[in-house]
């Protein structure tokens, strides 16, 4: 693990200038016709283009690779709410994530609110700014509410990452993890520790793609039906029956945990199946460490939101990408289809053969295999893969209105992204 003095990371923060993103010129402004250009009066013609027809403002503004990072700061990583200020490093750094890995422009903006109706009118008005909304670290079931309200009222595509990117790279994980153990996803028996944001969007998506036995755990126990103390979210996936803690984990295949050390033990992943697929998500600190999972249950297949461990289910392996396909085409919404996409390119992706520049990068052997069932996040191949599914996705599922859309001569565009 890569260790980090408070000290050098006050510093990374501060010099040679305080923060870490910037703006920069697209256009010379050289001459005084550049001048003119730029601003008055040439700058009028591009303004009365987009009055008469709104789309022309992908031609002549950075709309088309701006994506706006947004958090009132209520449920930062790792900090819970420490509000929307201290947020802001949070912010820039998901900002310098979308430019490295998929080259997208990014401001973030921290809204010093906790009223869903007024950060909701705040993100609405500034919206045609942005190509794409990013939604990050707000509390449930608030941000549930939020993303509802926003992708209904604007038509650029919004995601809250905190779910859906969770979602996406650990629904990944599972189909590699079912092929590698000869089981299938309908007939899995998955247990989801923790009810909050990511939770919930995980047992969602699992669903979507077929899962049929979910049980879902909070601080109180199992979610089922004769609790009274249920949101509306979570009474989505309230076991008809009542179980108890051990109960739920009784020949499980799969447990995914989203909550904080210690919310699952060793004795009950004793209890689950042969080859059980164990993902201890809790960060910094997972659930359970995967040395103790491996000394208790060798024939599981482990997977943690630590980049020090193997299977690292991290976001970055799905927002810069999802968002980039979401862009090109100009999607009005990140859909259901299109997550699915994600996941499963990233699936197909870690089958591949890896390239010998990440053996080098992570010194170790890479093959897919129980110690590799997801990409690595500097894995060029990302961008084309995943962003090409979802774009594609989007088309065919009608988010993207674009006609004779070619899908390869994209693809090779993204190629050439990566060797610039």
């Amino acid at each position: 693990m890569i260790k980090i003095t408070d000290e050098e990371a006050l510093s990374y923060h501060q010099y040679p200038r305080p923060g870490k993103i910037s703006v920069e010129t697209t256009k010379p402004v050289d001459t005084l016709k550049d001048l003119s250009m730029a601003y008055t009066p040439g700058v009028a013609v591009p303004c009365l283009a987009i009055e008469k027809n709104p789309q022309d403002a992908y031609l002549y503004t950075a709309k088309s690779n701006l994506v706006a990072v947004i958090s009132n700061g209520t449920a930062v990583l790792g900090l819970g709410n420490i509000g929307a200020l201290a947020s802001k490093p949070v912010m820039e750094g998901k900002g310098v994530l979308f430019k490295k890995f998929s080259g997208i422009d990014c401001y973030d903006i921290e809204v010093d609110t906790q009223s869903i109706d007024r950060f909701c009118s705040v993100v609405s008005a500034i919206a045609p700014t942005f190509g794409g909304i990013n939604l990050e670290d707000i509390k449930a079931p608030e941000c549930f509410e939020i993303e509802r309200r926003l992708t209904e009222e604007l038509d650029i595509p919004v995601m809250h990452d905190d779910q859906h990117g969770t979602a996406v790279i650990s629904a990944a994980a599972i189909l590699n993890a079912c092929e590698l153990t000869h089981k299938k996803l309908q007939n899995l028996k998955i247990v989801v520790v923790g009810a909050g944001a990511a939770a919930i969007s995980c047992a969602r998506l699992y669903r979507h793609m077929g899962a049929e036995k979910i049980i879902m755990l909070d601080s109180r126990g199992v979610v089922h039906n004769g609790r009274s103390d249920l949101n509306e979210y979570k009474r989505e996936f309230a076991s008809s029956e009542y179980l108890t803690h051990s109960q739920a984990f009784e020949c499980a295949d799969v447990v995914v945990g989203l909550s904080k050390p210690g919310s699952f033990t060793i004795e009950d992943i004793m209890r689950m199946d042969n080859d059980p697929i164990i993902f201890a998500l809790a960060n910094p600190t997972p659930e359970i460490f995967p040395k103790d999972i491996k000394k208790a249950r060798p024939d599981a297949i482990v997977a943690t939101g630590r980049s020090d461990f193997a299977n690292q289910v991290n976001n970055v392996l799905g927002f810069p990408f999802i968002f980039r396909g979401a862009l090109d085409v100009r999607a009005k919404k990140i859909n259901i289809e299109m997550k699915v996409a994600a996941a499963k390119a990233l699936a197909e992706l870690a089958k591949q053969k890896v390239p010998d520049y990440l053996h080098k990068l992570y010194d170790t052997k890479l093959k897919f295999g129980r110690e590799y069932i997801i990409p690595k996040p500097f894995d060029k191949r990302l961008i084309v893969e995943v962003s090409s599914a979802v774009a594609q996705a989007a088309i065919e599922s009608g988010s993207s209105m674009m006609k004779n859309f070619d899908i390869q001569a994209y693809r090779e565009e993204l190629k050439r992204r990566i060797n610039e």
